[in-house]
């Protein structure tokens, strides 16, 4: 193979990709079968078992029990608005930003006191196996579910105080910057890596995404002073939100 020359499934994969983003194969259209891909392109069944599973790795296709192989709806994805952290009086950071793209947000929540791992307790700059009270929750728009969000804070920090669990007490549902303000701890700083990978199976069955989709995962710290008082993983799927982004020039 000479430089730069595709394997063989590969450049069948290509193709058939190409008929379904330009629409010649729609959805809900039978992949061509095996033995017709081996006869089109002029490769060997082993070839066309591969290109196959190319599109199915990709969520392009799926295979439907004793009937074969096809085309998936491609869903126009849509945005999801990040603004980074402000105070937002009597809503948190979802509900506002849902709110200013006129969308309908609710959430699910439940949070329960841990030892953190070794990677949690990096990201809050504490000792591992330090306690932390984890929040994880489940956001929906409309109904549908679109993000997962499991969210850290240090007890040594929270712990005893009446914003110890996120979603109860005087300021229950509020965003970090409130709950840490009335505890006199001052955010000045929210720090968002952003990255992909393959979904988890739990995540994608609470998500409503196929095994094997990409989700976007962001990491998101909140700082006081240099101090992490909150980290978060932030979980969408990929294949039907991207993340928008809305960040003041200074």
């Amino acid at each position: 193979m000479s430089f730069g020359e595709q394997p063989a499934y590969l450049r069948v994969a290509g193709d058939l990709r190409r008929k379904i983003v330009d629409g010649s194969l729609p959805p809900h259209t039978r992949l061509p079968s095996q033995a017709r891909i081996r006869s089109e392109y002029g490769v060997s069944d082993t070839v066309a078992l591969e290109a196959r599973k190319v599109l199915m790795a990709e969520g392009l296709v799926e295979g439907r029990s004793g009937s074969g192989t096809y085309v998936r709806d491609r869903p126009v994805p849509r945005r999801i608005a990040r603004t980074g952290f402000r105070p937002a009086g009597d809503r948190t950071p979802f509900r506002q930003e849902q709110a200013d793209d006129q969308m309908k947000g609710a959430w699910e929540s439940g949070s329960e006191q841990e030892t953190a791992a070794p990677a949690v307790a990096e990201r809050l700059g504490i000792e591992s196996g330090g306690r932390v009270m984890r929040t994880r929750y489940l956001y929906r728009c409309e109904g549908e579910p679109i993000m997962l969000v499991t969210s850290w804070e240090p007890l040594a920090l929270t712990g005893r105080t009446p914003v110890m669990l996120p979603e109860e007490g005087p300021l229950a549902g509020r965003g970090v910057v409130d709950r840490m303000a009335a505890i006199d701890v001052v955010v000045d700083n929210v720090v968002e890596e952003v990255g992909a990978r393959p979904g988890l199976a739990e995540e994608l069955l609470a998500l409503g995404g196929v095994p094997g989709h990409a989700v976007i995962v962001v990491f998101r710290t909140f700082y006081a002073s240099g101090r992490p008082v909150e980290t978060a993983d932030v979980v969408v799927p990929a294949d039907r939100f991207r993340i928008s982004y809305h960040l003041p020039v200074r």
